[in-house]
């Protein structure tokens, strides 16, 4: 079988680079991803969508692995929405929404997991109602509940000193996280 030498080989570092979350990352960027969120989530529970619970599921999980690589919503946020609409950069540390979207996965698991094992449906919806008021927080105020609790976190010691590290090195003089 012959050899196909166009292939390219992924490095390791290359690997853990697709793997990562960006840090800084555009404040802008991040309240619309929560605003498409919220817009997704609402519809959910709303019109009792049951199957938009597997795309938010899908939707964390990549913006965990990934950031915005494997996201549609968070490419369609960061190489379409806001270069083109808003214009805006306001950079904030990473760690932290990273530390938010992982919460969206876990609660979004927890409802699929409460209406797909469980037959529990209204509690499912209970929970992605808890996503969509956190969602309206981060996009309409720009209060990100995860990154308050991620605050704490490292004040307690419970986050790496290198993280907070991370934090720390990004000069932003309205942040929470740097007082």
């Amino acid at each position: 079988m012959p050899q196909n030498n166009n292939r390219k080989i992924i490095t390791p570092e290359e690997n853990e680079s697709f793997f990562s979350f960006p840090h800084p990352v555009n404040e802008y960027s991040a309240r619309t991803v929560a605003g498409i969120t919220m817009l997704i989530a609402g519809l959910s529970v709303c019109f009792d969508l049951p199957l938009l619970l597997w795309f938010l599921f899908y939707e964390f999980t990549a913006r965990v692995l990934t950031g915005p690589k494997l996201s549609i919503v968070g490419s369609l946020t960061t190489k379409v929405l806001v270069p083109r609409l808003i214009k805006k950069d306001k950079p904030v540390p990473g760690p932290p929404k990273q530390f938010a979207q992982t919460i969206g996965m876990f609660i979004t698991l927890a409802a699929l997991a409460l209406m797909y094992l469980l037959n529990l449906t209204g509690a499912a919806y209970i929970l992605i109602s808890i996503i969509v008021i956190f969602a309206a927080l981060e996009s309409i105020l720009g209060f990100c509940a995860g990154c308050f609790v991620f605050g704490y976190l490292m004040k307690w010691g419970l986050i790496p000193e290198s993280t907070c590290e991370r934090c720390a090195n990004l000069d932003l003089p309205n942040s929470s996280l740097n007082s």
